[in-house]
């Protein structure tokens, strides 16, 4: 059987489930230009129901999704493994308003960076996380900081993916509360960043992005602004760490970040350096991780 039709019969399939399930819509995951375009003219009805995720580096152009009239989520680029894609999507859908918090939403997806599909999954988001896979979504919606941890987690999913020069690198960030969280830290190393403009630290910048990565294996944790400005590299916490059955396992890193996440109002995003895995802290406990698939580091 020709592979377009077998992508149709998968995308159709999951429409079906969509209705037996009563779920809220389908999420589509396409990884490659080739298989967007496809599914952009291929006439698949009733696709007011699909929502299309795309890395936003494809170059599809806006126009071409409206004229599909489907919707689109744009996410981070780089290689996740399909439940972590799954997981940032959901997270990208709450923040544009496509699903609730505890909606039931229908995947489809294939192997990152591939031009097929060949799973289908159904995440009743009220029950499919747990301890073991924590999503809480809500606990960021309402942060001002919301956006520039958003730009966070994708540098730190790169950091994770890819360290830096092909070396594994373990690092923190800071988000938000930007005045509590220096006075419950001190400077451990130089600040690179101290004296230069905000418009030269917003972390919009690519060139900004770049010096994070760059400085990322300094000691101590990076400092952000609500608003995506840099203050502060190599900045030692002085939150005490905490200690729960969710951290088990955990190392000081993280510990230190769910300290200083439950003395201020802060967000936490911590790169794991043994794994890549991005984790995102709150409120002292841990309400998101996201798992890259390592293939360009040297671990």
């Amino acid at each position: 059987m020709p592979r377009t039709d077998q992508k149709k019969i998968i995308i159709q399939s999951a429409l079906e489930m969509l209705q037996k399930t009563e779920s809220s819509c389908v999420f589509l995951f396409l990884n490659t230009t080739r298989i967007c375009r496809w599914f952009l003219k291929s006439g698949i009805e009733n696709n007011d129901h699909i929502v299309i995720v795309i890395p936003n580096t494809l170059g599809i152009k806006d126009a071409e999704i409206r004229k599909a009239g489907v919707t689109a989520i744009k996410s981070w680029s780089g290689n996740q493994t399909r439940f972590s894609q799954i997981k940032y999507a959901f997270f990208h859908g709450v923040m544009q308003g496509l699903i609730k918090p505890d909606s039931k939403v229908v995947c489809v997806l294939g192997p990152w960076g591939k031009g097929h599909l060949d799973t289908i999954t159904i995440h009743d988001l009220a029950l499919s996380w747990s301890e073991d896979f924590p999503f809480d979504p809500m606990l960021l919606i309402s942060k001002r900081a919301l956006n520039a941890v958003m730009a966070v987690v994708d540098i730190a999913l790169d950091i994770g993916a890819l360290g830096r020069e092909g070396k594994s690198i373990g690092t923190t960030f800071i988000i938000g509360d930007t005045e509590e969280v220096l006075t419950s830290s001190h400077q451990a190393v130089f600040n690179p960043f101290k004296g230069y403009p905000k418009k030269e630290r917003m972390i919009t910048q690519p060139e900004v992005v770049e010096s994070i990565k760059e400085f990322a294996h300094l000691d101590g944790a990076l400092i952000i602004s609500d608003n995506g400005v840099i203050e502060a590299a190599g900045r030692h916490l002085d939150a005490a760490g905490v200690f729960t059955r969710q951290l088990r396992g955990l190392g000081s890193r993280h510990r230190a970040a769910a300290g200083i996440t439950r003395k201020t109002d802060a967000v936490a995003v911590v790169v794991s350096e043994s794994t890549g895995r991005v984790t995102i802290f709150d409120h002292g406990r841990i309400i998101s991780s996201l798992e890259p698939v390592i293939s360009r580091r040297i671990v």
